[in-house]
């Protein structure tokens, strides 16, 4: 890489973070009334290349994409009296069987299907904790679940849902999360309680959203604004070298 074009490339490294970034917030802001959306945050690590070798005070330092974890603080708890909205206090998952596998969300709206299952907005089967999809078979008697989520159809046990955890997870489609096998998450126990007639909101802020995004968004003409000055140095150098 020649001398003239290291401090593009810094600033064009910068660029396509704050770009990144930009991204991230928009996402965060548009699943902000997603019941259990978690957000997501951009992190970034500086890497530091040397214009002259073995000269310390010559170095130049750009940004790069390190990770992106999900937050995952408590949303705000909103009641809704529905009998099948379900809310996670604390940690953990509702286990979700789909076509893909087994896949885990905070979103505990959930409803019967036609065959009496219990189903999530998508239609895909919520899990019991050993596995097997839960049915609730007569519609007319009264659903009862306990903090540990068990699950009575006039005080006769039908099952209990499966709530699990991780030491670290990465957000897939359709508002579902898988464990992050990068970060080599594992299996932990869940610390919670589940709420029947309760829904967990996003935890995005929408207010601090918005300062984030139109940071970013300056941040990202910032880096453009430099790049384009410094071209204009490099054709105006050229031009002076040539007269």
């Amino acid at each position: 890489m020649s001398l003239n074009m290291q401090p593009i490339y810094v600033l064009a490294s910068g660029g396509e973070r704050a770009l990144e970034n930009l991204n991230t917030t928009t996402n965060n802001l548009a699943n902000v009334n997603t019941p259990g959306f978690k957000k997501l945050v951009l992190q970034e690590m500086s890497q530091y290349l040397p214009e002259n070798k073995g000269n310390a005070a010559h170095l130049f330092v750009f940004p790069r994409f390190y990770d992106t974890p999900v937050i995952l603080s408590q949303g705000h708890i909103v009641r809704t009296d529905a009998p099948f909205d379900f809310a996670i206090f604390g940690e953990g998952f509702f286990a979700v069987e789909t076509p893909q596998g087994v896949k885990y969300t905070r979103n505990g709206h959930f409803i019967r299907d036609s065959e009496g299952y219990l189903v999530d907005a998508n239609g895909n089967y919520v899990l019991d904790e050993n596995g097997k999809r839960i049915q609730i078979k007569d519609i007319n008697k009264e659903i009862v679940v306990l903090e540990d989520g068990s699950i009575y159809l006039d005080y006769e046990p039908v099952g209990r849902f499966m709530v699990v955890n991780f030491t670290a997870v990465k957000p897939d489609a359709e508002s579902y999360y898988v464990p992050d096998l990068e970060k080599n998450a594992q299996e932990i126990p869940a610390d919670y309680r589940i709420e029947q007639g309760f829904l967990e909101h996003s935890n995005v802020d929408v207010i601090t959203g918005m300062v984030e995004l139109i940071n970013a968004q300056r941040r990202f003409e910032i880096y453009g604004n430099l790049i384009k000055s410094l071209d204009q140095m490099e054709q105006k150098s050229n031009e002076i070298g040539k007269a």
